[in-house]
């Protein structure tokens, strides 16, 4: 989009946080602060209220918010058409990912797809699986990716990789742990990922079929990444935590968590691509999600 104090603004306006907006934007708060006060000096209008850490739209935001987004997507239309004139893929990529998905799998093939596509701007969004559907079918995003069970009706579901939840805990010994009956595995205080999130999806939907429910369950905690669940495990020798095993190289070859596996529990998963059904997906789209998917070894 041609004024960037455009997209500063739809960036606060879809967190409703100056924070958030430059987390989003990598730029500092202040400069944040800064773009908002000049769109409203220009318009002669206050955008947002401000009480105390709650940011909400004024009418006369609102009204801009519509007109920015249309602005936009004709900025869009008309990058990509001027491109497509010579095949290239090119302007604004809004991507989402798991938290997952954004920690261990997404930054290895970012720089490739930049190196290869100059003329694409990306950015990324990190949520839960939950999160990243919400954002697609609300617009924010052009292509998402997530895992867990749970699908909408409204969003098509295309394979990215395969992955594996493992059972980890503090490193006890020098050989491999031995296969700890279920039972006794569920005893130990666990520490897991927030709701919404799609490894606990998959681990509640495999303790179900064992007739388990998480409520009976003592969990000592739920986090909502997965560093925070490998560094609560390193200071506490009794808890059991559950995590992706693409997460754990660092820890396992520095000797500092282990995997533990438990009878009659395997905890597979597929991490996909998602986007709006029945809707096709922009050259810049189409090409992330080609790259991503060779790879891994899809394509």
């Amino acid at each position: 989009m041609p004024d960037f104090r455009l997209r500063v603004f739809q960036s606060v306006a879809r967190h409703l946080s100056f924070t958030k907006a430059a987390q989003e934007l990598y730029i500092t708060q202040p400069a944040i602060t800064k773009h908002i006060r000049e769109l409203e000096r220009s318009y002669g209008q206050r955008l947002f209220e401000r009480r105390g850490n709650r940011v909400s739209l004024t009418e006369a935001g609102t009204l801009l918010l519509a007109h920015a987004d249309e602005v936009e997507q004709l900025h869009q239309q008309l990058t990509e058409q001027l491109h497509n004139l010579h095949g290239e893929a090119a302007g604004r990529l809004r991507l989402g990912a798991s938290t997952t998905l954004t920690q261990y799998v997404l930054p290895g093939i970012l720089p490739g797809f930049q190196k290869r596509y100059p003329q694409v701007e990306l950015t990324l969004l990190n949520g839960n699986s939950e999160q990243i559907a919400e954002a697609m079918l609300s617009g924010q995003l052009d292509l998402g990716f997530v895992e867990g069970r749970s699908k909408s009706r409204d969003l098509h579901y295309e394979p990215l990789l395969a992955d594996e939840l493992v059972a980890v805990r503090r490193a006890t010994s020098a050989g491999p742990p031995p296969l700890l009956p279920l039972a006794e595995a569920m005893s130990h205080p666990l520490v897991l990922r927030e709701r919404g999130s799609g490894t606990l999806e998959v681990l509640e939907f495999a303790l179900r079929e064992q007739k388990i429910k998480l409520t009976d369950l003592h969990v000592a905690f739920y986090f909502d990444n997965t560093e925070a669940i490998k560094s609560y495990l390193e200071a506490a020798p009794e808890a059991l935590g559950f995590v992706s095993r693409l997460a754990l190289a660092r820890e396992l070859e520095a000797g500092l968590l282990e995997i533990v596996p438990i009878e009659s529990l395997e905890l597979p998963r597929q991490f996909e691509a998602l986007w709006i059904q029945g809707q096709p997906l922009s050259r810049a789209a189409e090409r992330f999600l080609r790259y991503a998917q060779r790879q891994y070894n899809l394509k």
